[in-house]
């Protein structure tokens, strides 16, 4: 069964911890992703953000809570993880030292090799579908040509708003799919 991997934006979550939190409660239960990134690159406090999410989310085995970028944050608020963006590689070593697990947002081969070299558990492909602001899809040919090649766990990415949508990346064989508006009400 395809992984479900929920990604906040606060444009429909907004950057107050409070509902974050009940937004995000509501949208767990409904479609029981098995990850969420907690992604928010507005606020001015994500350190507080970050808190009240992991003090809501921890006591639960199903779903892993990530926190986007911020590695040393997320291994003090003993997150499961953290989601790194494809500038980052070089951090990669250092999240994985303090024992947390690592998903990097990958456009490339390249930089597919490179996170699975230093030791990421799992990359992002983005993007699949077409997806505002976000360039050109690649495509379902180009995701089963890539997810073919590689030995690291792939989420397909990028404007995946229906189950139809999740089933044919599940036909590819990806390990999962990454969504901001697939679980949105």
């Amino acid at each position: 069964m395809i992984k479900h991997y929920l990604i906040t934006d606060p444009a429909f979550y907004t950057s107050n911890p409070e509902e974050v939190v009940q937004k995000l409660l509501h949208v767990k239960t409904k479609y029981q992703p098995d990850y969420i990134c907690l992604r928010d690159k507005i606020t001015s406090d994500y350190a507080s953000l970050s808190k009240a999410v992991a003090n809501a989310f921890l006591q639960d085995a199903k779903t892993k809570l990530y926190l986007h970028t911020d590695f040393r944050l997320a291994h003090a608020l003993g997150c499961n993880g953290v989601h790194l963006p494809s500038t980052a590689l070089h951090v990669i070593e250092k999240a994985k030292a303090l024992g947390l697990e690592v998903i990097v947002s990958t456009h490339t081969l390249e930089e597919i090799e490179e996170a699975e070299k230093r030791g990421a558990d799992a990359i992002t492909f983005s993007p699949i579908f077409a997806t505002p602001n976000k360039g050109k899809p690649l495509g379902l040919e180009k995701l089963k040509e890539i997810n073919d090649r590689i030995n690291i766990k792939c989420f397909a990415l990028g404007g995946i708003i229906n189950i139809e949508q999740v089933k044919a990346c599940e036909e590819i064989g990806v390990y999962g799919f990454a969504s901001i508006r697939f679980f949105l009400d």
